[in-house]
Order: structure tokens, then C-alpha cells, then sequence
């Protein structure tokens, strides 16, 4: 751990406490207080696969989220709207992402994979005035925008295109002059999307204290100070883009690492790890798993120092590989996308290969059982977060329009985060499973329901279940299990037919990998498909 970060967990965890200002914002408290500080200090160092090389300072952060302040406002988007932001690991990324909370609107992130559909859905379920995207998504944008009566203003940011705003002529025709909007803490800031388990995804709601809530992420578990230079390895439409690309860093003052490319190499990985002076490194555990396989002997890793992973278990056997080679412990880190660092193997603590670590500061983190009660060493159990008296910074508001499934996350005074673990004797935590169907794939988290609506609309499938099946590089990949409809007969064709339809039907990420026909699937005596069964039969349980 950093020399200036360093104490003993025990004396980190029980000496922590929260602010809890009565108004805050991000873009205001933190990103303007480096700009003013040192008008110098490096924000971003990004570079693209052809080598091509940017750089942003705090300063030219906080300005250029100005002018774009002063644009969507003159384009009608105003405080409490809500922002659609699709765009890859571009520099305009973090300057909308600022622009929009300093305005008072609520960010809305999301992955450029996203269908037409998808789009469709999210800005009309978010009642959404205005998109930000590029020119390879704009398209997709168009072809829904009929469908979407909220949708007033659209935003590209690499081309100019008939009716849109350009991006470039709003830094160069409207100045860094905004006056600053005072949002309270409790006031909206944020919305994702989150898959569950049925029904479409979720929109999950943050306020503007959830920037507080990633205080521990960035100090105790990322381990950072204003001399790092920090690489995620993250899509940024998924919140630990949030945690480790943006609140994380930056509420410590460090410089992002940003490596903007179309796919995921393992060994341009570790040439650029050998090649910049990247000092810290986030990535979901099938990052590692991909690394370990290249030759790690022929790099040097001198200048990185600590190392993080998160998203889904981390194998212990690749923790081992990368120590090896890299004298590095992978620190796991466990949270949602409802909340910020609920616990982790932080550097203070003695790492215990496999497991969760111990809650951050600030967080109760206990496993209870149905009635809401604390259960022994090593019995398994609910992961819940006390929110009684007071919630912890960082905790979502609530699921947008679903007060029903908000209420089913509240055990007592518990937050039930929906996974299975138990506590050792010595309080580390140890992750069991989720307590639900969603499949956590390369870091990706899909929901059954959507890819099975997608197979449902093909004309050959009658009946579909979803499912999560092992894989050694992915850690678990979605299975589909289909009954064909009458005059259709099974093939390794059509089974390519239709994983392709889901391609097109959804974000091709939740195509199914594998496919199996089945003439009738499990189910309750209510007519209820029994997931869990194809589960089990999956992963060879019994």
C-alpha cells in the first residue's frame, strides 16, 4: 500500500466515517478543486491502437464540460433530464459524463453494442431528452428516434451529421463561463441499466453522494495517490467504468490510463503495461485469465505496483500465475452496480486466494439468513449491507418505476445484494453464487429474460431457457436450451441461425455460446421453466 495510504485495516475500518454534505457535486467538488490547484495536472493519457496519443489536464476537463454545459442547455436539455451516453473510450466520454452532472442532469451510460432496440428501450424508459454517441451508433439512434417522444436533442461527437448538434462546434462556439448549479447530494445524478432476472433491465438510480460512496474505492482499495497513472480495462457503459475510470481516480487525483480500441489483445495488454509508465491496473478476472496465457516471462513489469480485479470470483490459481511472474497479489473487489466497494482484499490485509477480502470502510457487510440474522463462521447465507440507521454513501436510490423489486432488495434493516457467500473465522468473505439466474460472463452481467425474448422472436423456437454454463476463460458463458416449433428440425445450421438472430435482435454480447434443442424443458407444476435444474445439470451438480 501507498506510504501515505497506509494503516492497518482494523484501524482504517473502525476510525472511517462519511461526509454527508447537504449539497455536492462531482464535477464542481472535485474536478474544479484539481483544475484550480494545479491547472497542469494530467487528467487523461490516451492512446488508441495505432499508437496515436492524447492527453487531457483537469483544467481542460473542467472547461470543455462547460462549454458543453452551455450547449445542451441552449439545446433545450435541462436540469433532471435524463442523458443517454453511448460511447466507447474516447476523451469526449469523461467530458459529457462531467458535462451532464455538473449541469444537474442524470448520466445515463451504456454500451456501444447496444441494439437499435435496446436504445429504444432505455430512452424511453429513462424518458430521455437527449443522446450523445458517434457516428458507428448514430444510425441506430435514427432508426428509433420515431419511437421516442422524450428525445429532443441529439449529440455526435465525431462527424457532422443532419440533425445533430457537433460536438467540436460547441467547444469552439460556446465559452467555459457556467455558473455552477448547486445539487443537493440526495439529488438524482445517474442511471443504469442492470439486467435481472426477468423482465427487462432495471433502471438503477444514483444520486450525487454516490461519487462519496467510491472515497474507500479509490483510497483503500484501488490504493491510489495523485502520482499514479491508472488503467481499467472496462467498457464504459458498465458502472465499474464509474468505480475505476472515473469517481475512484479522480477523487484521489490520480491520471488515467485510457486505451481506446475495437477489441481486447492480451499482448498489446502487456506491451503497453511494459510499454507506459502505468502504475495500477482494474480488470475483470477474464482479463487476467487471458494474460496469464501469453508469455509474461518477456516483459518487464517494473513501474506497475498493484494490481485489482472485480466483477465476478477470481480463480486462485491465476492470483498465483500473475504473482509469479509479476510479484503482484490480485486484490478482488466485490460490489454492484447498486452500490460502490462493498468489500475487498485491500492491501493491508493478508490476501486469502479465492476470497472476497473484508468489507471496506464504511460498509457493515454481514451473510444473514432468511429472518434477517447474522449466521455463524462458515455457514452460507445472504451478502447484506446495513442501511439502518443510516445508508451508507455510495447505495442506490431505488429501481426507477419499480417499487415492488426495490422493496424485495430490504431484509429488516438489511440491503440484500442477491449473492451467496459465508464468513471464515477471521472475517474474510467467501463467495458462493448468485442467488438468482443472472449470468456474470467476462465481467458482463446478463439477464435470461432478454436473450430468451430475443430466441422467442425467431420463427423456429416455440419455448426457450436461458442459463449460465462453465467456462475456463470467461468464467461462465449463456447456454440456451430451445424446444423448435412444429416443421422445424434441429442443426448445427440452424443453431448458428440463431445465435446470429440474437446478435441482431440484442447487444451481441448475450448471444447464447452454446445451444442444445431439447423436446420439452423442465418445469413447475405451475408451468414454470426450473432454470436451476438446466443450471445444475451445467455446472454437474446434482
Amino acid at each position: 500500500m501507498n506510504q501515505a495510504n497506509q494503516m492497518s485495516y482494523a484501524k482504517a475500518y473502525s476510525s472511517f466515517d462519511w461526509e454527508r454534505p447537504e449539497y455536492y457535486n462531482f464535477a464542481v467538488d472535485v474536478i474544479d478543486n484539481w483544475a484550480q490547484q494545479d491547472p497542469g495536472k494530467q487528467a487523461i493519457f490516451w492512446v488508441d491502437d495505432e499508437g496515436q496519443e492524447k492527453s487531457r489536464t483537469f483544467q481542460e476537463i473542467s472547461a470543455n464540460s462547460k462549454k458543453l454545459c452551455n450547449a445542451l442547455q441552449e439545446a433545450g436539455v435541462r436540469r433532471g433530464d435524463a442523458v443517454i451516453v453511448l460511447l466507447g473510450r474516447e476523451v469526449e466520454w469523461w467530458e459529457v459524463f462531467t458535462a451532464v452532472l455538473r449541469m444537474g442532469a442524470v448520466v445515463s451510460p451504456g454500451t456501444t453494442q447496444l441494439s437499435g432496440k435496446d436504445i429504444e428501450f432505455r430512452i424511453n424508459a429513462a424518458a430521455a431528452s437527449c443522446v450523445v454517441t458517434d457516428q458507428a451508433n448514430a444510425e441506430k439512434v435514427e432508426a428509433v428516434a420515431a419511437n421516442c417522444a422524450s428525445l429532443t436533442t441529439r449529440l455526435i461527437t465525431d462527424d457532422l451529421r443532419e440533425g445533430w448538434i457537433d460536438y467540436q462546434s460547441c467547444l469552439t462556439g460556446f465559452d467555459d463561463n457556467f455558473d455552477p448549479v448547486a445539487t443537493r447530494a440526495d439529488e438524482e445524478s445517474m442511471c443504469y441499466f442492470t439486467s435481472g432476472t426477468t423482465g427487462y433491465p432495471k433502471m438503477t438510480i444514483h444520486t450525487h453522494s454516490y461519487a462519496i460512496g467510491h472515497q474507500p474505492t479509490g483510497r483503500y482499495w484501488l490504493d491510489l495517490q495523485e502520482t499514479d497513472l491508472h488503467w481499467n480495462i472496462s467498457d464504459t457503459g458498465w458502472a465499474k467504468a464509474a468505480w475505476s475510470s472515473y469517481f475512484g481516480p479522480w477523487l484521489r487525483g490520480a491520471t488515467l490510463f485510457i486505451h481506446n480500441s475495437t477489441g481486447f489483445s492480451a499482448a498489446q495488454t502487456l506491451q503497453y503495461l511494459e510499454k507506459y509508465p502505468i502504475t495500477t491496473m482494474c480488470g475483470a478476472p477474464t482479463i487476467y485469465r487471458m494474460l496469464v496465457l501469453e508469455d509474461l516471462a518477456q516483459y518487464n513489469f517494473t513501474r506497475l505496483r498493484h494490481c485489482v480485479g472485480a466483477g465476478e470470483p477470481l480463480n486462485p490459481e491465476i492470483i498465483e500465475i500473475w504473482k509469479n511472474a509479476t510479484g503482484i497479489t490480485i486484490r478482488d473487489g466485490y460490489g454492484q452496480t447498486e452500490t460502490a466497494i462493498l468489500c475487498g482484499s485491500f492491501p493491508s490485509i493478508e490476501p486469502r486466494f479465492g476470497s472476497m477480502g473484508k468489507p471496506a470502510p464504511g460498509i457493515k457487510l454481514a451473510v444473514i439468513d432468511d429472518e434477517g440474522n447474522e449466521v455463524p463462521a462458515n455457514q452460507e447465507g445472504d451478502i447484506a449491507v446495513l442501511v439502518e440507521p443510516e445508508k451508507p454513501q455510495g447505495l442506490f436510490k431505488e429501481y426507477r418505476n419499480d417499487p415492488e423489486r426495490t422493496a424485495d432488495t430490504r431484509r429488516g434493516p438489511w440491503y440484500i445484494t442477491g449473492d451467496r457467500a459465508y464468513v471464515d473465522a477471521d472475517g474474510y468473505f467467501w463467495f458462493v453464487s448468485r442467488a438468482d439466474d443472472v449470468i456474470l460472463s467476462a465481467g458482463y452481467r446478463i439477464g435470461p429474460f432478454e436473450v430468451e425474448s430475443a430466441l422467442i422472436e425467431h420463427a423456429a423456437v416455440a419455448e426457450s431457457a436461458v442459463v449460465s454454463s462453465p467456462d475456463e476463460t470467461r468464467g461462465e458463458i449463456v447456454k440456451a436450451f430451445v424446444v423448435l416449433a412444429p416443421g422445424f428440425e434441429a442443426s448445427d445450421t440452424l443453431a448458428k441461425e440463431l445465435q446470429d438472430h440474437v446478435k441482431q435482435i440484442t447487444a451481441p454480447y448475450k448471444y447464447p455460446r452454446k445451444l442444445e434443442f431439447l423436446a420439452a424443458l423442465p418445469k413447475t407444476v405451475s408451468g414454470k421453466i426450473r432454470r436451476i435444474e438446466l443450471r445444475e445439470k451445467e455446472w454437474g451438480q446434482p
